[in-house]
C-alpha cells in the first residue's frame, strides 16, 4: 500500500494511494492463481472473502498480500488490524479491480494470498480418515473438508488426479475448515491402505452392492474410509485392499448419492458409535 504525505500550511496529511486500474501488473499476478498450473508455479493460493481470512488468521496460516477495498476496510477494522501486520503487501484497491481478481461473481471486498503447501500431512496410523479417489467436483471436496473436520477426521489423502486441493472453489466450500484438517495429494493411494493396514487400521470401501449396510460395522476402531469418484466409484486397485465393504441403501430408482453426502452419513455414523459407546450391528 503506497502512503503519500502532503503538506497543507501547517498540516501533515496521509493519503492512501488506491489501486483503480484492472491493467495494473498485480491482477494479472493474482488471477494467476486462478488456475492449478499457476497456483504451482507461484506456490501460492487465494483466499477469497472474509471468512476465509478470519480462519487463516485464527491458525496463524502464513498470508502474503491482502487487496480489499475501502470499504471493507471501514467495515472490518478487527481483521484487517490482524491480518495487515502477518502480510509481505497490503493494497487498497477499487471495486472493480478487486472484481477483476476475484473467481466469484460478487466478491465481498476482500482477497489475499498465501503460501501453498503449508498444510499439516496426515499421519499413520489415523483414528479415522479419509481416502479419497479421482474426485472431480471442487464443491463435493470442499464439503468432504468441512464435514470432515466437523465429525472428527484426522486425516484425509486424495489422488492426484483429483480436483486440485487448494482449488478456490475447495477452500470456499470447506467454509474455512481446510486450514485445520491434515492433507496430502498422494501419488500412491494402495501404498497408504497398505501402510494403514500394517499398523492394525481397518480399511473400509463404500461400493454400490457392498453386502453391508454402512451402520452395521464398528467404527470405533481405527478406520481408514474409501470414497470414489462420482460416476465411476471406487477403482479395482483399491477395492481389492479393503477389509470390508460397505453400502448405502438407496430407493428404488436411485442409482447413487452425491459423494459429499456418502461422507457424511458414513463420517457421522462413526462419530455416533464412538462417542454413544455403541457397537456393530445396530
Amino acid at each position: 500500500m503506497k502512503i503519500v504525505e502532503t503538506r497543507h500550511g501547517a498540516s501533515l496529511h496521509t493519503i492512501e494511494i488506491m489501486l483503480t486500474s484492472t491493467k495494473n501488473p498485480l491482477v494479472k499476478a493474482i488471477r494467476k492463481l486462478h488456475t492449478a498450473k499457476g497456483r504451482r508455479e507461484e506456490q501460492l493460493l487465494l483466499l477469497e472473502g472474509t471468512h476465509l481470512l478470519a480462519e487463516a488468521c485464527a491458525v496463524n496460516y502464513p498470508l502474503v498480500t491482502l487487496c480489499c477495498t475501502p470499504d471493507w476496510q471501514q467495515s472490518h477494522p478487527q481483521l484487517w488490524q490482524d491480518a495487515t501486520p502477518h502480510c509481505q503487501r497490503v493494497e487498497l484497491v477499487s471495486a472493480s479491480v478487486l472484481k477483476a481478481m476475484a473467481t466469484t461473481v460478487q466478491p465481498d471486498g476482500v482477497v489475499v494470498t498465501a503460501k501453498s503447501s503449508f498444510l499439516a500431512p496426515p499421519q499413520i496410523p489415523c483414528s479415522l480418515g479419509l481416502v479419497l479417489e479421482t474426485l472431480q467436483d471442487p464443491g463435493n471436496l470442499g464439503t468432504i473438508i468441512r464435514t470432515a473436520t466437523a465429525a472428527g477426521v484426522d486425516g484425509l489423502w486424495l489422488s492426484p488426479d483429483s480436483v486440485d486441493l487448494e482449488n478456490p472453489k475447495v477452500l470456499r466450500a470447506s467454509a474455512g475448515q481446510w486450514f485445520r484438517l491434515p492433507m496430502s495429494a498422494n501419488a500412491n493411494l494402495s501404498q497408504v491402505v497398505r501402510q494403514s493396514q500394517a499398523q492394525g487400521v481397518q480399511v473400509v470401501a463404500t461400493l454400490p452392492k457392498a453386502p453391508l449396510s454402512y451402520w452395521e460395522i464398528d467404527w470405533r476402531i481405527p478406520t481408514l474410509i474409501l470414497l470414489g469418484n462420482e460416476a465411476a466409484g471406487l477403482s479395482s486397485e483399491l477395492t481389492v485392499l479393503a477389509d470390508q465393504a460397505v453400502q448405502i441403501p438407496l430407493g428404488q430408482d436411485v442409482e447413487s448419492l452425491n459423494v459429499a453426502i456418502a461422507a457424511a452419513l458414513i463420517v457421522y455414523e462413526a462419530l455416533r458409535q464412538r462417542v454413544g459407546g455403541t457397537g456393530n450391528r445396530l
